[in-house]
């Protein structure tokens, strides 16, 4: 099984990333910028998502940097930019639901923008020899709305769906970690990571696995693993997905976000020994090992949501906040995370 090779976080302000050297952008994978700044300061052979998504605290826009600590390769497949080195690759798409041609059969343009997004994903990946979809986020406008007869949300799992089958892609078992976040405004965008080999997908005894929720959640289930864990030279990297406040497949604490942040931290906590007994022995995986983004669905529960952060991690742990609509309407937080790379806090 090939290892992830020198992969490392940064959640940078813009201010820091417009100072950095030219040769500093050779180990750079890829960037998101989350919130509001100027995409200029990127190089234009560095693979970006611009996300929508108001950062809630510190600089009005913070950006996700992934680096390989090695030089990168760059290139571009159809409307998927990638950096990519010998064990991993990192790329992004972002394809205007506007401009989706029109579907005779009425699938929503949001439907077809998901499937061919991931379509032209799993395209570049079987040609360059990444096969395996390692972590995926994606980020589109009103995702609780009910559009074209249906909650959008669903159609972006639907759109998935069809695109994992129709590239040969597991939508049970071993299928990646993810997120879907409702962003403020913009088109439909997907970045990700893909490894040579597949990792292996954790579930979190707590919940019912996503790919197997009841149709109450919608005609077609996600297509996504809790967590996903991949061997490195130093410790596993895990990346955990979006994390909410379900136990088995339902909601709880509609309406309190401080119970619901706590019960998202009980639900990685149990990710996390589910993580522990698949690595090596010797390995810790522990909450304060993680980097963190938290997606407030009302900025102001921020303050709530940050006390009730700071009571799991404390204060030395990197943490990004921003605000994002959660893909269920009864869900006013998400927490996401990763550990087992390099991290570097700008803060």
């Amino acid at each position: 099984m090939s290892l992830v090779r020198g992969l490392s976080l940064a959640y940078m302000p813009m201010s820091s990333v417009r100072e950095c050297a030219p040769q500093w952008w050779d180990e750079v994978l890829g960037v998101a910028i989350l919130g509001e700044g100027d995409a200029g300061c990127v190089p234009s052979g560095v693979p970006l998502a611009r996300v929508a998504t108001p950062v809630l605290a510190g600089p009005r826009s913070v950006c996700e940097v992934w680096r390989a600590g090695r030089p990168t390769r760059a290139g571009v497949h159809g409307r998927v930019r990638y950096r990519c080195t010998e064990s991993m690759l990192f790329g992004a798409i972002a394809l205007d639901e506007g401009e989706m041609p029109v579907d005779a059969d009425g699938v929503s343009a949001l439907q077809r923008a998901t499937r061919a997004a991931y379509r032209e994903v799993f395209d570049l990946l079987d040609e360059a020899g990444y096969p395996a979809l390692f972590r995926a986020w994606n980020y589109f406008p009103a995702i609780n709305a009910v559009i074209d007869g249906s909650e959008r949300y669903w159609q972006f799992n639907a759109g998935r769906q069809d695109a994992f089958g129709a590239g040969g892609r597991s939508t049970i078992g071993s299928v990646p970690a993810a997120c879907a976040l409702g962003s403020a405004s913009g088109p439909f965008t997907l970045y990700f990571i893909a490894l040579r080999d597949a990792p292996q997908a954790i579930e979190n005894p707590r919940q019912v696995c996503a790919y197997h929720y009841p149709r109450q959640y919608g005609p077609r289930s996600p297509t996504f693993a809790r967590a996903s864990l991949a061997p490195s030279l130093t410790s596993p990297t895990l990346f955990v997905s979006g994390t909410a406040s379900i136990v088995g497949h339902e909601t709880l604490h509609r309406g309190d976000v401080v119970a619901q942040t706590a019960e998202s931290f009980r639900n990685i906590e149990a990710v996390l020994g589910e993580a522990r007994r698949a690595a090596p022995a010797g390995i810790a995986l522990a909450p304060g090992d993680l980097a963190y983004k938290v997606y407030v669905r009302h900025a102001g529960d921020l303050d709530a949501v940050r006390r009730c952060v700071r009571e799991h991690l404390g204060d030395a742990v990197p943490v990004v906040y921003v605000q994002a609509d959660v893909c269920r309407e009864d869900l006013l937080v998400e927490v996401e995370a990763s550990g087992g790379h390099a991290m570097e806090d700008w803060r």
